[in-house]
């Protein structure tokens, strides 16, 4: 139902209104039914923040160090192990699949078919890293449950003296490029949903991509004035039959009159690698919703481990991917558009409907997506006006606005290939793979890195390579939009 997103949760009011007062406020991490792990405030954070702070020894006394987060958490509808890997599957599988076989393009046959399943194995890691250092810092902090932004939070908060100071900005850039993040996934939702829309239309009549883009403002405006969740939840299921249904149908087309493996290249040119790693990391970035599944599940104990949920789901998302770039790719070589959707045959009914119905999928989806950016700015927005006229009123030109804001940006990008692949690279990479190093090397500052460092030499070389994939990716991805504007 939603793609990769946290899980319509990252809401970060108390970023905005923690200093004007001490309510407590839920813990974000809640599953899609909007089930409460526990709740505390930003305050009790601080307060346990200081204690922790007070010396080096107490945080690794014997009353934290037996403390298990698990014990105290309050779930009303926790999830089983089934019910979670779905939930994962779906956070992790959307438009990002269908990009693959471009990102294969830009990598190479052999490359991409290695490279994807070394990038899933690396981000797999990397979430698995989130949810230690969440485990760790929960028992230090004598707190049930924390997300993602917290955890950013709390490992500054308890890390060495000098980093102390920076806890709170560390937790405004993960929730600032979680707010990037899905502002980058809507803009490439309301480009998809028009080129697709296009690609049927041109087989009668054509017009430019803009217009269709136009021509949906106005109905992606009323469907995103929609505040409650739970009339969204009939829209999440059909845009779920109806992805489902354009998958296998897509997978019936590529996998037919299959041409040689010598008829694409096994490596492409050191030019487009980066645009390579910016789309498939985009793909793979699931990780915001790891730490909400995580707290919300009936036996978490589960979620780790060789043959745990988390792998379980990320070897069947990996699968997928791999599959999708190789066949894909494969199949229409060079001529692979940046969905693979676009590349069905034009005058073919099944296909059309392919079109449609992925189309109208990510149309439906995209209310879901909306809604984590808007949780995020809205609390700001409403803070300042008082009466509740004025902040409804104000909750509404908010989400018209944004609504709009990504419609220009895909207005003005309208390559759905670079678009997909920037987002990848200065978002996604932020998320997946540099905040994690840093968040478990400052987490385990006081405990050690184990045997010869080699916590802190792993995580230094997962930083190097997010880096190195930041700067690139975004400076390649950058230079073929605008190359594309230029011609």
């Amino acid at each position: 139902m939603t793609e990769r997103q946290p899980l319509l949760l990252q809401s970060d009011a108390s970023d905005y209104e923690g200093s004007r007062g001490s309510a407590a406020r839920p813990v974000r991490s809640s599953p899609p039914n909007n089930t409460l792990v526990n709740v505390h405030s930003e305050d009790s954070l601080a307060v346990h923040a200081a204690a922790s702070g007070s010396g080096d020894d107490e945080i690794g006394s014997t009353d934290k160090s037996s403390y298990n987060p698990t014990h105290h958490r309050d779930l009303e509808h926790p999830t089983s192990n089934f019910d979670t890997l779905v939930h994962l599957l779906k956070g992790n599988i959307g438009t990002g699949i269908l990009a693959m076989p471009d990102a294969f393009k830009n990598a190479g046959l052999y490359v991409g078919l290695f490279g994807t399943m070394i990038m899933g194995a690396i981000c797999t890691h990397c979430m698995h890293m989130l949810v230690n250092c969440s485990h760790e810092l929960c028992r230090r902090f004598q707190q049930p449950s924390l997300d993602f932004s917290e955890v950013a939070y709390c490992s500054f908060e308890s890390g060495p003296l000098g980093l102390r100071r920076y806890s709170m900005l560390a937790r405004r850039i993960v929730t600032t490029f979680l707010f990037i993040t899905q502002i980058g996934f809507c803009c490439v939702y309301f480009l998809f949903v028009a080129l697709n829309i296009k690609d049927v239309m041109d087989h009668y009549y054509k017009m430019p991509v803009q217009i269709y883009l136009l021509i949906m403002l106005g109905p992606m405006i009323l469907l995103n004035l929609v505040r409650n969740l739970k009339y969204l939840t009939p829209v999440s299921l059909v845009a779920a039959l109806l992805t489902v249904a354009g998958l296998a149908i897509t997978f019936s087309y590529m996998l037919v009159d299959l041409p040689d493996v010598h008829t694409v290249k096994p490596v492409a040119t050191w030019a487009t690698l980066p645009l390579y790693f910016g789309t498939a990391i985009y793909a793979f970035e699931g990780i915001g919703v790891v730490l909400p599944l995580e707290n919300n599940m009936r036996t978490p104990e589960d979620f780790g481990g060789t043959t745990g949920v988390l792998n379980t789901g990320m070897v069947i998302v990996a699968c997928l991917y791999t599959a999708v770039g190789f066949f894909g790719y494969l199949k229409y070589g060079d001529h692979v558009e940046g969905s693979i959707t676009l590349n069905l045959p034009q005058g073919d009914t099944l296909s059309q409907l392919v079109r449609i119905s992925m189309a109208v999928a990510i149309f439906l989806s995209y209310t879901l997506q909306f809604y984590v950016p808007v949780n995020i700015v809205e609390p700001f927005v409403r803070s300042h006006f008082d009466t509740t006229r004025a902040k409804d009123l104000s909750a509404t030109v908010l989400r018209v606005v944004l609504v709009t804001f990504t419609f220009l940006l895909a207005t003005c990008i309208p390559n759905l290939g670079s678009i997909i692949s920037l987002v990848g690279a200065v978002s996604s990479s932020a998320l997946a793979l540099i905040a994690p190093p840093i968040i478990e090397v400052i987490t385990f500052y006081n405990v050690g890195y184990g045997r010869f460092n080699w916590m802190l030499w792993k995580d230094v070389l997962i930083l190097i390579f997010g880096l190195g994939g930041f700067v690139f990716g975004t400076w390649a991805s950058l230079a073929q939009i605008l190359n594309d504007r230029t011609h």
